[in-house]
Parts: C-alpha cells; structure tokens; sequence
C-alpha cells in the first residue's frame, strides 16, 4: 500500500433535517463567493458603487450555470443519450459535470445584461474579475474530488490519487462491501489537483500583472483566459473521464487552443488605459476639463432613452481625473487607485482620449 497516496471521500452527500447537502454544490458556491469578493474589491478601486458585485452575480451566475451545464452535456453525452443513457440526468447538477467554457459564454451574457442595467462598460466588471474567477475555479475543483471523478491515468507518483467506486444506485457514497468502501485497483493522476493549484496560479500572475501595467479594456481578462488554457491544455490531456473526441483528441482540448488564441488576439490588438467610473452626475473636480472620450463611451443620448434603454450610471474617466476626485473627497476613501504605474501605460488626458476610441 502507498502510504503517500491522496485519499479520497467516500461520501460526498449528507442530509440535514432530511435535506441533502451536496459537497459539490457546496464547493461550487463557496467558489462564487470568493469570485464575487474579488471582484467587489477590485470595482470599488475603479469607483464602482459598493456591492454593484452582487448585482452582477444575480445575473452573471445562473446564466453561467446554465451554459456551464449545456456545454458538459454536449462534450459528455454518453452518459446521458443513446445506449446506456438517461436523458433526465442531464438537468442533475448536483452529481457533477459544469463545463467552464459554457460557464464563460453564459456568464459573459448574463454579465453584459447587468452591464446594461447598471449602466457600466462590461469590460470594467471583466477586468474586475479575472483574478477572482480562477480562485473560484480552484474551490470548485474539489467537488470533483469529493465526487470520485475527473481523474487521470494511472500513475506511480507519490500523489497518486485513490478514488473510490462510487454506488450509482446511491448517489453521493461509495460503493461498500464487507462494511469497506471499495477502491479502484491502482492510483491515478490527481488531474482536480493540478487544476486547483494552476489556478491559484493564474490568480496570482494576473493580479500581479495588472497591478503592474494596469491593464484596461477587458485586457486582463484576457490574459486570465491564456493563462487558464494552456494549463487546462497540459491537463486535459491526462484526463480519462468519457468526454467528445474529435480525430482521437478531447474536444476540449481543442477550445482550449482556439480560446487561447482567441484571448491572445484580443490582448495584443486592443489597447487602452485602466477605466475608472464616477457617477454620471459628479460635480467638475479635475484640475482642466475632462476629454470629451471619457463621458461619451456611457452618456446615455436622446436617442437611447427614446428606445428604452437602461439609463447611464456612470461615466468613465481617465486615471487623473479619478485621483482628482478622490483629492476632492466626492469618491469613497475605499476607491483608491493607488497601485504602481506602468512606464508604457501611463498616459496624459491628450493619450487616454486616443486610446479610447
């Protein structure tokens, strides 16, 4: 027996007052919550609102769970169609299976919904939030460890991991013979761990990055999203759980290099400051008259409040501006954009105008 071996559960349900109570789910929401206090940090810095996060999440997580859903059923589908499958368990949550890639598509839909809404540009909230989504991710993770699922190959490594055979006519619980929870024969690549720690990973650089160069325009999180893939790259590969393949190869392993892409063409092409916010109705405190660029991007027009549109919180406003409102005492002391310049980001009110067309 491998002594260094990685346990794992053998029970990942519990009933409280005969209500079960779900690790997974558990894993998943503790997740969200640290994602949200992130990115609440991060917008007050920008001069949001305070819990203009929660407004956010209201829209962002449901939508995100959905797409997250829809996205594993499509790349997983044999356990849920054709022979041998249940077509019912595609709605159940609760035993596993979100797809990231679904959860980004369908977040970024309810995100830009509750943009609208509160009258912000959606790539302030994006920006927010790409060190808080990889630790959310990380938590996430070890619902798949409670749950027995999403391992690798078989592997000699000292971490090798012990995973149970779980009772699929007792969800949540391993399978137990003679009073002993049964184990698979060998050990195997702890692939929910290589995760987990590649995201906090990713966290960390994209959090330094940013407050280094201060990106702006949805740029970190772009860099959140190429940090993500090539990890998830390396370690979709290890993985062995059924999944879609496509001339041999998990599909996801695809997405992962056509989102990588993605991401790397977006961070290169786009350019522009860090955006800061202010209330729409904010009495002058810059020292000159703001560029006209830092209130036309979210000024709501005639001619968008004729069509019903939601009407503009917020105006952006470059970095001096911001800090001469903070001067001024009209921004709360916790909106404070007090981290290190970056030489090629720094930029006068004449080159934030520029950038920002």
């Amino acid at each position: 027996m491998n002594l260094a071996a990685i346990p794992s559960p053998t029970t990942s349900v519990w009933h409280v007052f005969g209500l079960p109570l779900r690790a997974y789910a558990m894993c998943i929401v503790l997740g969200i919550v640290v994602s949200v206090l992130v990115m609440e940090y991060r917008l007050r810095r920008r001069g949001v609102a305070p819990w203009a996060s929660l407004d956010m999440a209201v829209w962002a997580v449901p939508f995100g769970i959905v797409g997250a859903r829809i996205y594993h059923v499509i790349t997983s589908p044999g356990n849920y169609f054709g022979s041998g499958g249940d077509p019912i368990r595609a709605f159940y949550v609760w035993e596993g299976g979100l797809g990231i890639w679904g959860a980004v598509a369908g977040g970024a839909l309810g995100a830009y919904l509750a943009a609208r809404q509160l009258g912000l540009p959606l790539s302030v909230f994006a920006d927010a939030l790409a060190p808080g989504i990889p630790l959310g991710q990380a938590i996430g993770r070890f619902g798949n460890w409670f749950n027995n699922e999403l391992y690798g190959g078989t592997t000699t490594l000292p971490w090798g991991l012990r995973v149970h055979d779980m009772d699929r006519a007792n969800p949540g619980h391993a399978t137990v013979i003679d009073g002993q929870p049964v184990t698979l024969p060998d050990l195997y690549h702890p692939t929910f761990l290589y995760e987990a720690v590649w995201d906090v990973g990713v966290a960390v650089l994209v959090w330094l990055l940013d407050r280094r160069f201060k990106f702006g325009r949805g740029r970190a999180f772009a860099l959140y999203v190429m940090a993500y893939t090539a990890g998830r790259f390396w370690i979709e590969m290890l993985r062995t759980d059924e999944a879609a393949t496509f001339f041999g190869v998990r599909l996801n392993v695809y997405t992962s290099v056509l989102v990588f892409l993605a991401a790397l063409a977006y961070f290169v092409l786009v350019r522009g400051p860090r955006e800061y916010v202010v209330p729409i109705d904010a009495p002058d405190a810059a020292p000159e008259p703001a560029p006209e660029s830092d209130i036309s991007q979210v000024d709501v027009s005639a001619t968008e409040a004729e069509a019903g549109r939601a009407p503009r919180a917020y105006q952006v406003v470059s970095e001096e501006r911001f800090r001469a409102y903070q001067r001024t005492g009209i921004l709360p002391p916790e909106a404070a954009a007090d981290e290190p310049v970056a030489a090629d980001e720094t930029t006068t009110p004449s080159a934030s105008s520029a950038d920002e067309r």
